[in-house]
């Protein structure tokens, strides 16, 4: 039976999970929360952190069943998109896993992982699906042909949908990580309570900054009356939310129409959202399409999504070289 190790090191989240056969075993999580006291990620500071935490996360997945290393057949590791001192924490204890038991060693996209963290679900979509890919650096609807042929028919033109929710957080006086009280403070409020503008949808691409300038200027027209904020919390964040998830559901229902794909999934970190799941199954069932969403557990960066993406590379031949770089955007 084959065991593989999988390692995810990309931003603030320290991670390894095993994977046997093609299913999850055990995982293992360490949060930063360091970066909170600097409302965000200082890098320097996450690869120290990852420094500090990896061997111990590995330890706890091999202590989980019983195993040794010894035992490994291979080594997934996220080669990118990230921070690239933090990636390099990751894919340096990876290479020399590998190297040291011989083994092979598996460079994963973190983008792609996100989108195959739907095999960890009992009933996977089925072939082909398009999936709107929410994270705080990137926002994609992609066309899921097969577990290695992903193609990507919309992204974002500036700023990522999470990247609207952390920015539109910090403007709000929020602390780090504020996309997710942006999501709690909405289900209090009402969505209709302030007109944002709808984010720019080209030809299934977005941008989301002018919508972030739009939330700037609305404040500045309240910074006469210091409370304004404060007493209106809810309906603020329900409203800026509305305006987001308007622009993701839009140009998914368009790729879905234009493409005559039925399955529908979500991914990445920002798909914990509860409104956009709730605008999501709202979508697919005006429309009769089949809805496909990832456990919380597993929206945000974590080692399982690593491991189940990193198996299929494995079983394809697709393995990397000790010669493999991380790597900090896609082009």
């Amino acid at each position: 039976m084959a065991l593989l190790l999988a390692i995810e090191s990309s931003c603030d989240e320290t991670a390894a999970a095993l994977i046997q056969n093609g299913r999850l075993l055990t995982h293992h999580l360490s949060s930063q929360l360091d970066h909170a006291q600097y409302g965000g990620v200082v890098p320097e500071l996450a690869s120290r952190l990852h420094q500090q935490q990896i061997i111990a996360v590995v330890e706890a997945c091999f202590q989980d069943e019983g195993i040794s290393p010894a035992q490994i057949d291979a080594v997934a590791v996220t080669q990118g998109p990230g921070l690239m001192g933090a990636l390099w924490v990751g894919v340096s204890f990876a290479k020399a896993f590998a190297l040291a038991r011989n083994i092979p060693l598996i460079g994963v996209n973190h983008l792609e992982a996100h989108v195959l963290s739907h095999f960890l679900n009992e009933t996977p979509p089925p072939f082909p699906f398009l999936c709107l890919t929410v994270s705080g650096g990137h926002t994609q609807i992609i066309i899921v042909k097969d577990f290695l042929n992903l193609e990507i028919i919309g992204e974002t033109l500036d700023d990522a949908a999470g990247e609207a929710f952390d920015k539109g957080a910090k403007m709000l006086g929020l602390p780090y990580p504020g996309g997710p009280l942006i999501d709690r403070y909405a289900t209090q409020g009402n969505p209709e309570a302030y007109a944002f503008p709808a984010p720019d949808l080209k030809d299934l691409k977005f941008s989301f900054s002018g919508l972030k300038t739009a939330l700037l200027y609305f404040l500045k027209k309240q910074e006469k009356s210091p409370d304004f904020v404060a007493n209106h919390l809810p309906d603020i964040c329900a409203s800026y939310q509305k305006a987001i998830i308007g622009g993701l559901i839009r140009n998914l229902a368009q790729a879905a129409e234009r493409y005559g794909i039925q399955h529908l999934a979500l991914a990445g970190g920002v798909s914990a959202n509860s409104g956009l799941r709730q605008a999501f199954l709202a979508l697919c069932k005006q429309k009769s399409y089949y809805p496909y969403l990832v456990s919380p557990a597993y929206c945000t960066d974590n080692a399982a999504m690593i491991g189940i993406a990193g198996w299929y590379k494995w079983q394809a031949g697709q393995v990397s070289g000790q010669d493999m770089m991380p790597f900090a955007r896609v082009f």
